[in-house]
This record gives structure tokens, C-alpha cells and sequence, in this order.
């Protein structure tokens, strides 16, 4: 039963902007689950990570939304924790979890008989289960595509609720563009020398907001990280745009690092992996000695942070 209509607040601020890699030669995650084309690796135990699809959710519900990963251990140790925070943070509110990704949904589902919500259904358990208040965090890196389209979807349950609410995505503000350079330099801190040149791999957009990279690498370099790098998988700046700036300094070591919330497919493979194209590939056919960091961000303790002072945001925003 539909409750009343409710403004619908989204807390949106305008953007202004370590282990070694072990198992590499996975699918993608993007290909179609089952069949033969399962990932080539072990991928963890699925029963350890909490779905969070319980019913009983009471008055009031947070949400948290990610892609997805079908890596059973990084989705625990990277989303899992990010969920645990802010349920620790906010506990007057129940902490449920939707994907964004079908194929990764379907995929954990056949392989491992785990049900992961995705936001439709999210939403319409939270319909059924008389939720008055609800807020929706995202653990999206930036206002892309994905997030205007979790923004659009929730848009259509504005009067299921008394009160709705979308966080802002890690990378909004300049203070949140500070709090990840804090957080992934002190995570890398041992390999901050001078001849080490430390390269993040994000993944990409065609969107706009695929800006938020190139405003990083300024960033990182105004704080005085001139031996950082920032790069994309699918978008530019590209492996061979990081290659080029690693070239003109007089660095003899690489460390990878994916720039993303989980360390998925895209950095066991496009990052970690043995094909010609990986990055690691393409640093090691360069004459440099290459360390991968398979760990993703929603594994560090000042990442998980800023989704709970944006969860907080979000919720504040309702009694306004």
C-alpha cells in the first residue's frame, strides 16, 4: 500500500569534480553468468557475507546501494564493511543492501544460491514492510550514469514513503576529494619513495563526471603527492596516458591500485592480470618492477567514513 506523497530530498551536491595479485585470467563481470564462463579462480566464501534482503526492517530503513561484485571475499571485506559502518554509525536504522547489477546478482544467485536484492526489489521490500523513512547511500565513486539512474529509480517512490533520501556518492566536495587522497596515500605510505611511482586505476565513464580523475591527479599533486598517478580502464586518461607521465619521471618501481570501491574483475585482470593489455603487463613491458595492491577501498577505514558522514547528511536532510 502506497503511503502519502512526500518531497523527495537528494542530497546531491554539485560535483566539483595489500595483497599481491594472485589469481588473474577471470570472465568479466559484465559477461553473462553461469555456464562455462565462471570466474577461472576461487572467489571466496559466499555464506560469510550478509545479503541484508531480511524483512522486519521496522520505520526506518538505510539503504545501501551498491554495483556489486561476484568476488564472494571483496564483496565482504569491501561493500560488507562499508555496510557495517554505517550500521554501526546510524543504528536507529535498518541497514539493507541492493545491487545494481543484474548480471552479478544473477550470478552470485546461480553459483552460490545467495539472493542479493537488486533496488527494485529493495524498494518494494521496503513498501511491504511499512517503511515511513528512507535513505538511500550509494557506494558509487562519483555522480555517473548509474548513480543518475539509481536517483531516477528512486524518483518513482516518492509517495511509497513519508520521507526519502539519496547520499551523495564518495566524491562530491572538495573536503571528500581530500579525505580519499588522505586515505590512499597513508593506505600506501610504505611505497612513497622516490622511486616509486603509485598508480590508482579507476574505471571510467562516458559521463561527465569522468572529470573527477583528472581533478584527483591535480589534487594529489597540490598536496604534494607528485608520484601518484590516476588512471581509467575504460576512459581517459588510459594505461598508455599513466605510462607516459610515469615515463618523464625517473622512477624504477610501479604499485598498482584500483581506484574503486571493490577490488572485482577490473583489478584482478585489467590491473593484476597476465594479458598484454593488463596494466601490470604494460608497466612490466616497460623495464619497471610492478607491485599490485589487490584492495579495494571500501576496505579502508577513512573511505567507510565519508559514507557515513554522507549517510548522516542525508538523513538530516529529511528533518529540515
Amino acid at each position: 500500500m502506497r503511503l502519502k506523497r512526500a518531497a523527495m530530498v537528494f542530497v546531491t551536491a554539485a560535483l566539483s569534480a595489500a595483497v599481491l595479485a594472485g589469481c588473474a585470467g577471470g570472465n568479466r563481470e559484465e559477461a553473462a553468468a553461469g555456464g562455462a564462463d565462471e570466474e577461472s579462480c576461487e572467489t571466496g566464501d559466499a555464506s560469510m557475507d550478509n545479503p541484508r534482503n531480511q524483512d522486519g526492517i521496522g520505520g526506518n530503513e538505510l539503504l545501501a546501494v551498491s554495483f556489486g561484485t561476484s568476488y564472494n571475499d571483496s564483496r565482504r571485506i569491501s561493500i560488507g564493511a562499508v555496510e557495517e559502518a554505517l550500521e554501526k554509525a546510524i543504528p536507529d536504522y535498518s541497514l539493507r543492501r541492493a545491487f545494481t547489477s543484474q548480471i552479478i546478482i544473477d550470478r552470485v544467485k546461480s553459483r552460490d544460491g545467495v539472493a542479493i536484492d537488486n533496488v527494485g526489489e529493495a524498494l518494494e521490500r521496503a513498501v511491504k514492510n511499512g517503511v515511513k523513512r528512507l535513505v538511500i547511500q550509494p557506494t558509487h565513486l562519483m555522480n555517473g550514469l548509474e548513480y543518475t539512474d539509481l536517483v531516477n529509480e528512486a524518483a518513482e517512490y516518492t509517495d511509497a514513503f513519508e520521507a526519502i533520501a539519496v547520499g551523495a556518492p564518495l566524491l562530491t566536495s572538495d573536503e571528500d576529494f581530500k579525505a580519499v587522497i588522505r586515505a590512499i596515500t597513508e593506505s600506501t605510505a610504505e611505497y612513497d619513495n622516490a622511486d616509486t611511482a603509485v598508480c590508482f586505476m579507476g574505471h571510467g565513464t562516458e559521463a561527465e563526471s569522468n572529470q573527477v580523475y583528472a581533478k584527483m591527479q591535480d589534487m594529489l599533486a597540490e598536496e604534494g603527492f607528485e608520484n601518484y598517478f590516476v588512471g581509467t580502464v575504460e576512459a581517459e586518461p588510459d594505461v598508455q596516458a599513466v605510462l607516459k607521465a610515469v615515463q618523464a619521471g625517473e622512477y624504477k618501481k610501479v604499485v598498482l591500485a584500483p581506484l574503486m570501491i571493490v577490488a572485482g574483475d577490473h583489478a584482478v585482470n585489467d590491473m593484476a592480470g597476465d594479458d598484454e593489455d593488463s596494466w601490470k603487463s604494460v608497466f612490466e613491458g616497460a623495464g619497471y618492477e610492478v607491485t599490485c595492491l589487490i584492495r579495494g577501498l571500501g576496505e579502508l577505514e577513512g573511505i567507510r567514513q565519508i559514507f557515513v558522514a554522507h549517510a548522516r547528511a542525508a538523513i538530516s536532510s529529511l528533518e529540515r
